[in-house]
């Protein structure tokens, strides 16, 4: 079966330290560069570290030049948390304009493929929200924007209609259900589709105090993957391009099910890490090295 074009599969950052021996060699060799190492196996990485601080000019070029060759490969890179959990009053001019400089090389460079908002879950359609949502579309909507709502009252046609005329892409997300959350589907409302998957693990994602590393500590069973599959086709049948990201990322987790989905999404074996293999002794069904 030939898979249709336009489906990357990656994971949400590659900077954990308990990824080696995990994912990395756990005996790297002398000049080991994980983004370089982990970018020969996935087709996409989303940058988190823009999320926490705007990047520098050096390090998109480092990012940009690091994948040289890899040609189908892209990044995407998460909207600095300035711009999406405070009001647009706290914002900085200096802010804006250092994201942007920061984030030009990889522009440059042909790389980025989306630009993810990732709003509060909290954050809901009050008219207050809406308002914050325009001016950040306004500010960064000639990147290419995706934004990633997870309170269900912003999935009002008018709101989602409202995307859509401004050629805003929608973000898919699985999580734990709440009372609020919006189920995952393949919306599209841009030239991006989008689908992260933030893990099942709902008695430690709501527990009081859980960290990081708990609430992401979850892998994907085979039968859930598959009902991924006809969800990331229609994004593609949708969309100039389609990521799938995982953000599972505990312990390699996210690599596990990202290259596990696009296997079965692609219909044969991929290459996957070896230490990946060991961490997780299923993946030889689909390791193109075991087959």
């Amino acid at each position: 079966m030939t898979a249709p074009t336009g489906a990357r599969f990656g994971t949400a950052g590659w900077s954990y330290a308990d990824w080696k021996g995990a994912v990395y060699p756990k005996r790297p060799a002398e000049g080991f560069d994980p983004l370089r190492y982990l970018a020969a196996y996935v087709d996409a990485i989303e940058i988190n570290s823009t999320f926490y601080r705007p990047p520098t000019p050096a390090a998109a070029t480092r990012w940009a030049e690091t994948v040289v060759g890899l040609d189908r490969f892209s990044f995407t890179a998460k909207l600095y948390r300035g711009f999406t959990h405070d009001p647009p009053s706290a914002w900085r001019e200096e802010d804006v304009l250092a994201f942007r400089a920061g984030i030009a090389p990889l522009v440059e460079a042909g790389r980025l493929g989306g630009l993810l908002a990732q709003f509060p879950f909290w954050f809901d359609a009050a008219r207050p929200n809406l308002e914050h949502l325009g001016r950040v579309i306004d500010t960064f909507g000639d990147l290419p924007l995706v934004v990633e709502l997870r309170h269900r009252s912003l999935l009002a046609p008018r709101i989602v209609e409202r995307l859509r005329a401004r050629e805003v892409s929608f973000c898919n997300v699985d999580q734990p259900a709440s009372s609020t959350s919006i189920e995952v589907g393949a919306r599209v409302t841009g030239p991006v589709g989008y689908l992260r998957l933030h893990g099942r693990n709902a008695d430690r994602w709501f527990a009081k105090g859980a960290g990081r590393d708990e609430k992401y500590d979850y892998l994907y069973p085979p039968e859930e993957l598959e009902r991924f599959v006809p969800l990331v086709r229609e994004l593609v049948e949708g969309t100039e391009r389609t990521y799938v990201i995982g953000n599972n990322h505990f312990l390699g987790k996210a690599p596990a099910n990202v290259l596990e989905l696009k296997a079965a999404f692609e219909g044969g074996a991929v290459e996957v890490p070896p230490a990946l293999v060991r961490t997780y002794p299923r993946l030889r069904a689909i390791s193109a090295e075991d087959a």
